[in-house]
């Protein structure tokens, strides 16, 4: 379907107010490009380990929004002006200029499936979109395990560096009958190998409850027994805790670095094997908190690291009672195995 684009130009401080009355106007969806730079707080809540570098702040607000290709676009453009002119005084609105073009007839929700292809994330584990078919994968052999995954809005297609570091690390290191924790399982894609290289019981956790979700789907496609956990409040103040599912994965959401209920439910020294694919700057604090999860001799297998920030990484685990077993690098990427 095509779709008209409008970009409105208007200055930082009156943003919010433009985007409240398109809002009101019907118009869903508004993205707003500005320069205004990045706090402490905004840093901190970005999670990412390269933070954007923006030129400096003119003061101005780019606002882009899409409508019906059959709009009246002069008209619609009249009735934004109108229904800005009683904030004039109270507001400097910039330039309020508009820039009109329009889209291709694309599926825009579907397009970037046809760039997702079977690919292999290690020696004898293939991770293909639910979509394609194994044989467009020319090494394809009939001995692979096949992952099969559609990420839908989680976090995770598993062709990322980080990704294939903790594949590479679990077929290495989890041994038949293991437990496993994924801390921030994403779309589901290293619980789901877990259980093909013959865990015994997973847990998954992410604090986005679409990825949660999206697990237990991917692991039904995969023909694993997985179901989502609610967790439960027994109403006497005591909490349900979360029983691993024997050759089943149980999913669920939450926050470990700051529920300390969370982490009860999730329980302690039953983890054979915990692995992480985050961000370094939460595989820091997590070195500090998952050894409760873990067996006297478990491994913590962690990634998402980017190579500059290896020694802070190392330096967290050592100080958190960890031996490092291995360091795994691809690229500019790098991961940790390390054993209580």
């Amino acid at each position: 379907m095509k779709w008209t684009k409008i970009k409105l130009t208007t200055t930082t401080g009156a943003e919010d107010l433009v985007s409240a009355v398109l809002d009101e106007m019907g118009i869903e969806g508004v993205q707003i490009e500005d320069k205004i730079q990045l706090s402490e707080e905004d840093k901190k809540r970005m999670f990412i380990d390269i933070l954007p570098e923006l030129p400096p702040d003119d003061g101005e607000a780019e606002l882009t929004f899409y409508v019906d290709c059959d709009t009246d676009v002069e008209e619609l453009k009249s009735l934004i002006i109108e229904n800005l002119e009683p904030y004039g005084e109270e507001y400097d609105l910039g330039k309020m200029t508009f820039e009109v073009s329009e889209t291709e007839d694309k599926d825009w929700i579907n397009n970037w499936k046809q760039f997702f292809k079977p690919f292999r994330a290690d020696e004898g584990i293939v991770i293909k979109p639910t979509w394609t078919d194994v044989s467009e994968l020319p090494d394809h052999d009939a001995s692979d395990i096949i992952i099969e995954i559609d990420p839908g809005t989680a976090f995770g297609t598993g062709a990322h560096e980080t990704t294939k570091l903790c594949i590479k690390a679990l077929k290495k290191y989890l041994k038949p009958e293991d437990k496993l924790l994924d801390a921030g399982c994403g779309s589901g894609i290293l619980s789901i190998v877990g259980m093909k290289l013959g865990a015994d019981a997973v847990i998954g956790i992410d604090i986005d409850d679409n990825a949660s979700r999206t697990s237990v789907e991917n692991a039904g496609i995969n023909g694993i027994d997985a179901e989502y956990v609610d967790v439960c409040d027994n109403g006497d103040g005591s909490h349900c805790h979360i029983e691993l599912k024997h050759s089943g994965i149980r999913f669920y959401t939450g926050n470990v670095l700051e529920d300390d209920t969370l982490c009860r439910k999730t329980g302690f020294d039953r983890f054979d094997v915990v692995v992480a694919n985050i961000l370094a700057d939460i595989i820091i604090p997590l070195s500090g908190v998952c050894a409760k999860y873990m067996r006297k001799g478990a491994l913590f297998i962690s990634s998402g690291i980017i190579n500059t920030k290896e020694e802070a990484v190392r330096s967290a685990l050592l100080s958190n009672g960890f031996e490092i077993v291995e360091v795994l690098h691809m690229n500019d990427w790098v991961a940790f195995v390390a054993k209580k």
